[in-house]
C-alpha cells in the first residue's frame, strides 16, 4: 500500500463493490478521518514535525483545480512513509514562512541541507525557516533554462519556415500554379525538420538514433546558431556530469560564460546571469551531489494517486489520505 496506493473506486472495482459508497463509508465510519487532528486546516497547511529530518526538499505541485501547493519532504524517506514534512497552501513566501514557524525552533535548526528551485520565494523561505541550512539549487532546473534557452531558438526558426512556406503557397497562387515543395534530403520540410528536431535537442549526440543525427546534421547546416546555442547547452550538463569538486566546476563555469559571451546569443546571456546570481547554492551540489529528484518524484506519486481518485473533490479528505500514506 505504500508504494502502490488505491482508491476506494479502485478497490469498490475490484470487489465488486460501489466505490462511491465504499469511499463514504470509509471516509465517515471506517477510518478516523473525524478525529484527525489536523482537519480544521489541512486544506491550507499540513506539519509533521516527527518527520523533519537533516536534508529536505522543497518543492510545489497542484492538487485541486490548477491550486498550488508548497511541499516539503524528508529525503531519507525516499518518498514513502515519513515523508511528508508540509504541505501549505500557495507559493507566497509569508504564507509559507507562517506555516513552517509552527515547527519547533530546535528541529528546524537541525536542518542540514535543502533542495530547491531558482525561485527567489523557496530560497526565502528555506532562509527564513532553516536558518543553519545549505541552500542547493538543483542542478536539473539550471540545466532547464539552458535547454529552454536552445528551444526557444528552434521554435523562432520554426515560425520563420512557416511564414516562408505561406509566402511561398500564396506566391504560387498569384501565378496560379501549384505549389510544390522541395523536402530536404531525408524526406523532410524545413518545418517538419525544426518541429521533430525538438527532442533530440534535450539528448546527448551519443544517444541520437541515425535517423536523428541525419536530422541534426541537416538542422545544423542550416541553422548554426541552433548549433552554438545546443553545444552551449551539452557543455553546461557536462560540467554537473563531470566535475568532482566545487572548485573544478567554478573553472569550468567560470569558461563557459566566456563561451556564451563569444556566442552572442541573448537568451544564453540570460540563463548565465540567472547561475550567475545564484552560483553559490548551484555549486553546493558538488558537496553532496544532492538534486530535487526526489521532490519531483514524490510529486509524481500525489499526481498519480490524485487520478487515481478522479480529481480531487474534498481538499481535506484528499489531505487526509496523503497524510496517511505519506506522512
Amino acid at each position: 500500500m505504500d508504494n502502490h496506493p488505491i482508491s476506494c473506486h479502485q478497490l469498490g472495482r475490484f470487489f465488486h463493490l460501489d466505490g462511491k459508497q465504499f469511499q463514504q463509508q470509509y471516509k465517515h465510519h471506517i477510518s478516523d478521518y473525524k478525529d484527525w487532528d489536523q482537519r480544521e486546516h489541512a486544506d491550507q497547511w499540513m506539519l509533521f514535525k516527527k518527520n523533519v529530518g537533516t536534508h529536505l526538499s522543497i518543492d510545489e505541485t497542484a492538487l485541486s483545480k490548477d491550486e498550488l501547493y508548497t511541499i516539503i519532504t524528508n529525503k531519507a524517506a525516499k518518498g514513502l512513509k515519513g515523508a511528508i514534512v508540509a504541505i501549505v497552501k500557495g507559493t507566497q513566501a509569508e504564507t509559507v514562512i507562517k506555516a513552517l514557524l509552527r515547527l519547533p525552533k530546535r528541529l528546524r535548526n537541525q536542518v542540514q541541507e535543502v533542495t530547491l528551485d531558482m525561485a527567489a520565494s523557496m530560497n526565502l523561505i528555506v532562509k527564513r525557516c532553516f536558518p543553519n541550512a545549505r541552500r542547493v539549487i538543483d542542478r536539473f532546473h539550471v540545466q532547464q533554462l539552458a535547454s529552454e534557452a536552445v528551444q526557444e531558438i528552434r521554435i523562432k526558426y520554426r515560425w520563420e519556415e512557416l511564414d516562408r512556406e505561406n509566402a511561398q503557397i500564396a506566391l504560387a497562387k498569384k501565378q496560379e500554379q501549384p505549389f510544390e515543395p522541395q523536402p530536404l534530403s531525408n524526406g523532410d520540410s524545413p518545418k517538419q525538420l525544426l518541429a521533430r528536431s525538438r527532442y533530440l535537442l534535450f539528448k546527448n549526440p551519443s544517444t541520437w538514433t541515425d535517423s536523428q543525427k541525419q536530422r541534426a546534421q541537416l538542422m545544423f547546416d542550416r541553422y548554426p546558431l541552433l548549433k552554438k546555442a545546443y553545444d552551449l547547452s551539452m557543455k553546461l550538463g557536462d560540467i554537473f556530469r563531470h566535475c568532482t569538486c566545487k572548485e573544478q566546476a567554478f573553472k569550468r563555469l567560470a569558461l563557459w560564460y566566456n563561451q556564451v559571451e563569444d556566442a552572442g546569443i541573448d537568451s544564453f546571456r540570460t540563463v548565465s546571469k540567472s547561475i550567475e546570481t545564484h552560483y553559490i547554492a548551484i555549486l553546493d551540489y558538488f558537496n553532496n551531489r544532492s538534486t530535487n529528484a526526489s521532490a519531483e518524484s514524490f510529486n509524481a506519486k500525489i499526481k498519480a494517486f490524485r487520478a487515481s481518485a478522479r480529481g480531487v473533490r474534498d481538499i481535506k479528505f484528499f489531505m487526509f489520505r496523503l497524510a496517511k500514506i505519506y506522512a
